[in-house]
Formats: structure tokens, C-alpha cells, sequence
């Protein structure tokens, strides 16, 4: 993860946040994409609180490809920030799971991921987010990881793809994927202790209420 948190760390020196763009898709996860949301915009919060870094953290915003309204699963109805064609470049990318076939079938959807995994420093998937990750090729020569009930479907569809079960999280660097749902909030403070120091996500994670350890 070295070189991709200190790029991304650098970005904070420089005096300006991490722009952190989230996928957002037809039956996406809700938790696969607001986890993440509410980690790196607590963080935010609390480096701004604590005097961590002056011009802010972190800059999260959603994006979602043709129509900025989307139903996420279980029917519950979210508006993206942005639509692909007036996205800003993010730095972090990160694409969430849910029902990936809407997704997998749109060749705009994964040509945005393509273009916008290319221009970001790191790019991060949770959950069935791997599949759009493994699609596009970016997951080629890496290990990688999705929710334990899809691990044999991403082997299968990809075979070459070196899948690993019964982990939170994969880092491989310029990428990282994560396991099942909830994995993408222990992956967010994981990058948060790499961005921020260990501390920062601790706060974070105390801030949240939430049980995490590096």
C-alpha cells in the first residue's frame, strides 16, 4: 500500500483533501457505498477537529453513470453528487458491490471505471465490486477478494484471478478489495491509518462507534 497511501498522503501535504468518488448503480449495497461515505467524511471531521491537517481530509462525493437518481437494493432511493460526464478526477476511487449485472452489462459504467480508476491514485472495491474491478482487467496479475458467498463465481469467471477467502481485505497497492459489505468500513479506516496515522483512525472509528483495530 506504500506508494499509493503516500501519493494519496502527499495530495493532504500539497493543502488540498483527497477527492474520494463512490460508484453508485442500480441495485447497489447500501452499506457497500455509505460505509465507506461515513468513514472518510468522519475522518475528515475529526482531522479538521484535531487540528490534523488544515485545508481538510478528505472530499467525498458520489457519482453514478447516465442518471444521477439511483435505486439502490431494498429499494431506497439515492441522488449521486455527480454524473459520470461532469465527474471531477478522483484520487481515490471506489467502487462498491450489490447486484453487479446492471453494471457488468453497461458498457458506460465500465468504461467510467476505466477511465476513472486510470486517472486515480488508488482504486478500492467492496464486496461484488471486484467483479467490475476483474472486468475492466485491473484486478490481472493481482490477488483479490469479494463476499465469501461470490468467491467461487469470481473464480469462475475469472480463473486466472488469484481469489483469496476468509479476509477482510486484499492490499495490493494501486488497488485494494474487500470482503463481504461491512469489510469496506474496516478497508476505509485501514486506508485512513495509512493516509492519516493510526490515531486519526482510531478517532475515526471511536467517532463512529465502531470496534477497530489496525
Amino acid at each position: 500500500m506504500a506508494r499509493a497511501v503516500d501519493g494519496l498522503g502527499g495530495i493532504i501535504a500539497g493543502g488540498r483533501p483527497v477527492r474520494v468518488g463512490i460508484l453508485l448503480f442500480p441495485e447497489v449495497e447500501v452499506l457497500d457505498f455509505a460505509g465507506p461515505f461515513e468513514v472518510f467524511s468522519v475522518a475528515d471531521r475529526v482531522a479538521r477537529r484535531d487540528g490534523l491537517v488544515p485545508g481538510g481530509a478528505f472530499d467525498v462525493a458520489t457519482v453514478a453513470v447516465g442518471h444521477r437518481d439511483v435505486r439502490a437494493r431494498h429499494g431506497l432511493i439515492v441522488r449521486a453528487a455527480h454524473e459520470a460526464s461532469d465527474a471531477p478526477p478522483f484520487d481515490l476511487l471506489v467502487v462498491p458491490g450489490g447486484v453487479v449485472t446492471q453494471p457488468l452489462g453497461d458498457a458506460a459504467t465500465l468504461d467510467y471505471i476505466r477511465r476513472a480508476s486510470a486517472a486515480a491514485t488508488l482504486t478500492a472495491s467492496v464486496c461484488t465490486g471486484a467483479f467490475l474491478l476483474a472486468a475492466i482487467g485491473l484486478l490481472e496479475g493481482r490477488a483479490a477478494t469479494t463476499h465469501w458467498e461470490d468467491v467461487p463465481d469470481l473464480r469462475t469467471a475469472h480463473p486466472a484471478l488469484r481469489v483469496l477467502e476468509d479476509v477482510p481485505f486484499v492490499d495490493e497497492d494501486e488497488v485494494i478489495t474487500s470482503a463481504g459489505i461491512s469489510a469496506g468500513i474496516g478497508m476505509s479506516l485501514h486506508l485512513v491509518a495509512g493516509i492519516l496515522g493510526k490515531a486519526a483512525a482510531r478517532a475515526t472509528a471511536r467517532q463512529m462507534q465502531y470496534d477497530w483495530e489496525p
